[in-house]
């Protein structure tokens, strides 16, 4: 899976280089994120902005990261979600567990905010 990593501020941005993310990144997207966990109170952002298909297995791995970051008491969002995967996540019922922000600004400012 083709990701760039940045830290701004205490926030690790992984910016998905992807098209889709699928069976075939899930998995690796989950180790990248279980090591991140493995931080105490890691905040990542996850910058969907390329990613415009995503599966169950997709999801899933989200899931995972949102999950494994709060035993760790850090936290998971998302930004720069496009239309189809957005649709996925609400029709999965998932828009209330799953944070996401219009862009990548707002994601950063509610890290600060202390709305995680």
């Amino acid at each position: 899976m083709k990701f760039t990593t940045e830290t701004k501020n205490d926030v690790t941005v992984i910016r998905l280089e992807e098209a889709r993310l699928d069976m075939h990144f899930a998995s690796e997207l989950k180790a990248d994120l279980l090591v991140l966990a493995k931080i105490p109170q890691s905040k990542v952002l996850l910058d969907m902005k390329k990613v415009d298909y995503s599966d169950s297995s997709g999801l899933g791995a989200i899931l995972f990261g949102i999950r494994q970051m709060r035993l760790s008491q850090g936290s998971l969002k998302l930004c720069n979600l496009q239309p189809r995967v957005l649709t996925l996540i609400k029709i999965a019922k998932l828009d209330n567990v799953i944070e996401s922000f219009d862009n990548e600004e707002e994601a950063l400012e509610s890290f600060i905010a202390g709305l995680d």
